[in-house]
């Protein structure tokens, strides 16, 4: 065995969205940070869908802007079509999205990695973690090659004992043309680690010269693009259009008739798929009313051809495939490039990690992305990030970052994660956040910023740009609900609309009222209210919009805070690392065992198991009490 000439902080074992969030921050931290992986050509790739965000996700991606994390700056450098979703309901369900040029992404992340100091990058296989007395001290190479460290971020993806299958042919490889990691899940097992087996897959894509887009729907971007991150000003790029398609009768056919050829339905697939992005076969099988299923023909970048056909994810043989594609209004023609697959892979369910997201088994590794069940770029960059913040501050010695629920999406995320034993991938949705209201798109940074600024991720320029913000936003709520109107200022109901260019009925002034309380009427904008009475200066768009939500949905804001005050007595009423839960009478078996297993840190935590009933928490509750009494 050889010794690499280095000794590290920091060791990222994969460069996908989780594995380049994950060596950014430790690097950006401080700590000599290295990332290895199976080839530096596919540095963030995007095996799927080329696109970052979504509803819930683009919370996630704001998060990790806010926090100084790096996906929502590439995408704005690099995305081609961008889209808010969700903007005719409340502010709480509102997501970006942006389809993204996929090579230029992939390139500009590895830009940013190859010149990030503190960071080395390294084309290398992992086949063994270096463990002694408990603790991560390293990694082996395929090349017999030991490169030691003071902690280890897992972030493997798909590659893990990965087998691709098309139809009845399966072969080892973690995505279409790349290898997988053979041996580095046999290093889990003799660690003692639990190992699971997941399921996902792509569909077919398609060369756009062969595609009649004039028979699909055209779908373009929004006229004037909001940016992910807090930090981009604005999108100047032009933006592509996508397309929308459907399935029929005859493509529904064309798979029942061929699912005996299937992968999936022929027994070869043994790994759980994701619920909520399900493949063709899936669909036509579990929704076999549906008549049509749409197909989102999305580019995959500006100097490439190729289309991707979002919707029909498929494990069928490659002319089954020709045949469905054949079949959809607007591909009657489509020469396919690259044909769907699924892949299975390992992974570890997160029950057997910290909040911070370090394993209970093992010191000093840390384990983020799809290798934890999750499933989407976005998650696996949220994990990334906070796991390379959390081990470099274990590394500094400092106290590690865990977001709660009320905090964060993120919190959310590894909550769920390391508390529900999910045992299949694992997708954000706005409705898995209790706290939703208070954890929008638009106000991430006013939650995070302060958060990042004290663990080192967000530098003066940015941590000046937010206080400017904070401090005009604080301003023109202070103004608007100390400024009082007269009944004579309104007194026909009556006002110029800036955005109809017409006049705006509302109801007459009866009394003084304040710039606030006429906002809350459902029917006035901040707009209507700047005709009126401007702002002492021109406020940024995002500062309007901040100022117009506050004030409109105050009162939801406050119900949910009281909410939250709540939530925080049970996270804050701590369980003892050690607490014995075998001695407590009157726990239900279940309970116990879950208890024992998950060791939950807070009485809130406990709370969330599954199996764990109410009963089960007061009996809990009492016990600490008495505990703590003596």
């Amino acid at each position: 065995m050889n010794t690499y000439n280095k000794h590290y902080d920091v060791i990222v074992v994969g460069a996908g969205h989780a594995g380049c969030e994950a060596a950014l921050a430790a690097a950006r931290i401080g700590c000599e940070t290295l990332i290895v992986t199976i080839n530096l050509d596919t540095i963030a790739k995007m095996s799927c869908n080329p696109a970052i965000g979504g509803l819930a996700k683009g919370h996630l991606v704001k998060e990790i802007d806010a926090l100084g994390g790096e996906m929502a700056k590439n995408i704005d450098k690099t995305g081609i079509q961008f889209r808010r979703l969700n903007t005719k309901k409340g502010p709480a369900v509102r997501s970006s999205r942006a389809q993204a040029d996929k090579k230029a992404y992939q390139d500009e992340m590895k830009r940013v990695l190859e010149t990030q100091p503190k960071l080395d990058i390294k084309q290398v296989l992992v086949e063994e973690l270096l463990v002694e007395d408990g603790r991560c001290i390293g990694i082996l190479s395929q090349t017999k090659t030991a490169y030691f460290a003071e902690t280890v971020i897992l972030t493997t993806g798909t590659f893990l004992k990965g087998t691709i299958h098309i139809g009845d042919v399966s072969y080892s490889a973690g995505r279409a043309g790349e290898a997988s990691a053979e041996k580095l899940s046999e290093s889990f097992l003799n660690l003692g680690f639990e190992i699971g087996r997941l399921k996902t897959g792509t569909p077919p894509r398609v060369n756009a010269q062969t595609v009649d887009f004039s028979q699909m729907e055209i779908q373009p971007g929004d006229d004037d693009p909001l940016p992910f991150s807090f930090t981009t000003e604005e999108i100047t790029q032009p933006q592509l259009p996508c397309y929308l398609t459907y399935t029929n009768e005859r493509t529904h056919d064309i798979i029942r008739d061929n699912l005996h050829r299937s992968a999936m339905y022929s027994g070869r697939i043994v790994g759980i798929g994701p619920r909520y992005c399900p493949s063709i076969e899936d669909k036509v099988v579990r929704f076999s009313e549906k008549k049509e299923h749409q197909v989102f023909v999305e580019p995959e970048g500006r100097d490439t051809d190729e289309i991707y056909l979002n919707g029909i994810s498929a494990s069928l043989p490659e002319d089954v495939q020709v045949e469905m594609v054949l079949s959809i209004k607007g591909l009657e023609n489509a020469e396919i490039m690259r044909f769907g697959y699924a892949v299975e892979y390992d992974f570890a369910p997160a029950t057997q990690l910290q909040p911070t997201l370090e394993t209970k088994k093992v010191h000093g590794l840390y384990f983020a992305g799809q290798l934890n069940g999750t499933t989407g770029y976005e998650e696996a960059a949220a994990q990334g990030l906070m796991a390379g913040v959390n081990a470099a501050l274990k590394v500094k010695g400092e106290k590690p970052l865990v977001l709660d629920r009320a905090q964060a999406y993120i919190g959310v995320l590894i909550d769920d994660l390391v508390t529900l034993d999910i045992r299949e991938p694992y997708r954000m949705f706005t409705s898995r956040a209790e706290y939703r209201l208070a954890l929008r798109e638009d106000n991430a940074d006013l939650r995070l910023t302060e958060i990042g600024r004290r663990i080192g991720l967000v530098d003066d320029d940015r941590y000046h740009q937010f206080e400017r913000k904070a401090a005009d936003i604080q301003t023109e709520l202070t103004r608007l609900q100390g400024t009082l109107l007269k009944p004579t200022a309104l007194s026909r109901g009556e006002l110029p609309s800036p955005v109809e260019e017409n006049i705006l009925k509302t109801g007459a002034l009866k009394q003084p009222t304040s710039l606030a309380d006429l906002l809350k009427r459902p029917e006035l904008r901040y707009e209507h209210i700047t005709e009126i009475a401007p702002p002492t200066k021109i406020l940024p768009t995002a500062v309007k919009e901040q100022v117009e939500i506050q004030i409109k949905y105050d009162g939801y804001i406050q119900r949910q805070q009281r909410q939250i005050h709540q939530f925080k007595k049970l996270e804050n009423f701590r369980i003892p690392d050690t607490f014995d839960y075998a001695s407590v009478r009157g726990l239900k078996t279940e309970a116990r065992e879950k208890l024992a297993k998950i060791r939950p840190n807070s009485i809130g935590q406990a709370s969330r198991l599954p199996g764990v009933s109410p009963a089960d928490i007061s009996i809990l509750t009492v016990i600490l009490h008495q505990q703590r009494a003596t």
